[in-house]
């Protein structure tokens, strides 16, 4: 958005981030993070192969994304989160389970989408549990909107997923909604329906918590569809 200043879908908290976590952060970063830059990233040469690659927007305290790639060596997982206790403790998780095939980036997920992630070089997507940013005044401060979709889509190769997750149902009719509504993506659970939980997908603190409570949860899968114009500089 050129030329005005883009509302941020998240709020930065400091104050909270553990000594460990510190500690891990300056420790482990060198093994598993990747600074942001204004350039594509060369994923053959970040981890040193060409494998299939998962981002995860949002990873929050890590766990779900480090039991993800340790249980899928065969593909690459790039997280992004913004807060430092959430990397601090991903980023311990990760030296214990000792893997290689994870690394992470602490930036704004849509600038690195914009500028750092390359066109057609993800397998899948994966948002789960965004901030709901439920009172109205505040709806605009959503992640999900057709701006980012232009942004994110584009990302993945042909036919690559999107799985999006909530146990906000407000939330969820308004990601159901919009992402219906994007020419670039299919509904892979039929326009109008939520899909059944994906069985490898581990559930999160948050998700947890909330089914305590006893919310529901909402999944959402999506394709990139045919109807996505291709950018030129994006592989087969």
């Amino acid at each position: 958005m050129e030329g005005r200043r883009r509302i941020r879908s998240y709020v930065l908290r400091s104050g909270r981030t553990t000594p460990a976590q510190e500690r891990a952060i300056s420790r482990l970063w060198p093994r598993f993070g990747l600074e942001f830059t204004p350039a594509p990233l060369d994923f053959v040469a970040v981890f040193g192969r060409d494998a299939p690659r998962v981002l995860e927007i949002g990873f929050g305290d890590g766990d779900t994304l480090v039991e993800q790639a340790a249980a899928d060596p065969a593909c690459d997982y790039i997280g992004i989160e913004v807060h430092k206790p959430g990397i601090g403790h991903c980023l311990l998780r990760a030296e214990v389970l000792d893997i290689d095939n994870l690394r992470v980036i602490a930036h704004d997920a849509v600038e690195v989408l914009e500028k750092q992630i390359p066109a057609g070089s993800l397998r899948r997507i994966n948002l789960y549990f965004p901030d709901p940013w439920p009172k109205k005044r505040h709806h605009k401060r959503r992640l999900v909107n057709p701006h980012f979709l232009e942004i994110l889509v584009p990302r993945l190769k042909a036919h690559g997923r999107v799985f999006l997750a909530t146990d906000w149902e407000d939330l969820a009719m308004y990601l159901l909604e919009v992402c219906d509504a994007f020419p670039g993506l299919e509904n892979l659970a039929g326009r109008g329906n939520f899909a059944p939980r994906p069985a490898w997908r581990p559930p999160t603190k948050f998700e947890r918590r909330g089914l305590r409570q006893g919310f529901a949860t909402f999944d959402l899968v999506y394709a990139r569809s045919r109807a996505q114009i291709s950018l030129k500089a994006e592989s087969a």
